[in-house]
């Protein structure tokens, strides 16, 4: 498979990564070129910016949670109508699950798609220096196809000139550009990172960034060195529902500001399942539609308690429909909602739906973060007894249980260390902490329909009964 793409890895966290993604992807675009974007790692905020600058739904990536095979799979089916691929790396280039291995970082994922890498670099503060960091990326793993060298921050013209005659002279890769500082083109941040495309994409703050790309960035190169990516077997994805189609499940999908994290593939994967998704607002909507499962996205739930406490109608549609044996799967953000209540900072309290005896208490310090491994250790929506899916936790909130809570998951890190219980369990409602990316045990999605389709066949053999 010969199909131009490049990886943007940074030296470190904050270096500028995704600005630099963002910019290329619309410069590129702005060119008239079809610009598939990717992310790698377990997240769901950069890939929001990544469709509202290329006009296509970005794809993750991960070598932990997926593996070559499926990363492949992904990366083939996606980038088949493009011109060209972004894959926006994680952290520092070399860093993941592990600090002496690569299993997990951006570097591993580059060798997995045989991509050339374009390493970013905060130029601001340097001048020679950056020669021997450009080098030192470049030599560390003799495996890995680092071509090129984009700088960050960089203010003047005269600047930039400094540093690419230093790199140059140093060592063989190519500077292609840099971007200067623009507050103008910066998106906020919050404690999870980046603000959502939802609450800050605009079609103009895209267009700016990628006004400035073209200006201080040479394009062609770019493209040259996208187009320099070797080839790849990628395996076709296995059928998720063998044995041929079945009927359609129709899946009300928390859609707003406060639920928006969802992995493209888990719901391309529900689909190809049976599902038909039916976008609901638990923040505007005052009931819900004519569903046969709920499925609550994580997200930021607790930056607008108040909003979804003023719903009563939809927290007790909610709540009822749990109440009556519908199907409601919540990952994170939807586990939150599903509770009696979230405490945020200063002591405010907002009432939830209620479906869990439990409260989610927000923290000012200590996250949890980090690759997870979830077993069923019951039956549920999952899938029976002894199913695997491999995920992630990034929270900064705790449960407290005002009652008596089941779990129907254990939880492992990604050194397979226990970490302890996930997924609150009540009736046909299953709310974990974790993100699940189903694409590592597409059964999940299968799973899923199966167990909604089997409880509606109980309820019409009740009716008619």
């Amino acid at each position: 498979m010969l199909r131009p793409r490049l990886v943007i890895a940074g030296t470190h966290s904050g270096v500028g990564k995704t600005t630099v993604t963002l910019a290329l992807m619309a410069a590129l675009k702005a060119r008239g070129l079809v610009v598939q974007p990717f992310k790698a790692g377990p997240d769901f905020l950069d890939p929001g910016h990544h469709q509202l600058a290329t006009g296509r739904p970005s794809r993750n990536v991960d070598g932990w949670m997926l593996g070559e095979v499926i990363n492949r799979s992904i990366f083939a089916r996606a980038s088949a109508d493009a011109d060209l691929s972004i894959i926006e790396g994680m952290m520092g280039l070399f860093d993941g699950s592990s600090p002496v291995q690569e299993r997990g970082s951006t570097a591993e994922l580059a060798k997995q798609l045989n991509a050339p890498v374009l390493l970013v670099i905060d130029g601001s503060a340097m001048a020679r220096s950056a020669a021997a960091m450009a080098s030192g990326y470049a030599r560390f793993d003799p495996g890995l196809p680092v071509q090129g060298v984009l700088f960050n921050r960089v203010r003047s013209e005269g600047h930039y000139r400094l540093l690419k005659e230093a790199v140059e002279a140093g060592t063989n890769l190519a500077v292609v550009g840099y971007l200067r500082p623009d507050p103008s083109v910066t998106i906020p941040d919050r404690h999870l990172g980046l603000r959502t495309a939802l609450e800050t994409g605009h079609g103009d703050l895209y267009d700016r960034l990628g006004q400035s790309a073209a200006e201080t960035i040479d394009l062609d190169r770019v493209v040259t060195l996208a187009r320099s990516a070797g080839g790849f077997v990628a395996e076709p994805p296995a059928d998720p529902v063998p044995g041929g189609r079945q009927e359609k499940v129709r899946v009300g999908l928390a859609y707003d500001a406060a639920f928006c994290f969802y992995y493209q593939d888990n719901l391309e994967l529900l689909e190809a399942a049976g599902a038909e998704l039916v976008k609901f607002s638990p923040l505007r909507d005052a009931r819900l539609p004519e569903v046969d499962l709920l499925y609550f996205g994580g997200g930021y739930p607790e930056l607008y308690g108040p909003a979804l406490e003023r719903n009563v109608s939809m927290r007790a549609a909610v709540k009822q429909f749990s109440d009556s044996g519908g199907a409601v799967y919540a990952e994170c953000g939807g586990l939150m909602y599903l509770t009696q209540a979230i405490r945020a900072g200063g002591g405010a309290r907002h009432e939830m739906v209620g479906v869990f005896p439990a409260e989610a208490v927000m923290r000012e310090s200590g996250m949890t973060l980090g690759y997870r491994t979830v077993e069923t250790v019951r039956a549920c929506l999952l899938g029976p007894a002894g199913t695997s899916v491999r995920g992630h936790e990034f929270h900064y909130s705790v449960l407290e249980p005002k009652g008596d809570v089941q779990y129907a998951c254990t939880l492992a890190d990604a050194a397979g260390q226990p970490v302890g219980q996930d997924g609150l369990m009540k009736g046909n409602t299953l709310a974990l902490y974790s993100h699940q990316h189903f694409g590592s045990c597409p059964e999940m999605a299968m799973n899923l329909m199966k167990t909604v389709r089997e409880e509606k066949a109980v309820r019409q053999a009740m009716r008619e009964a």
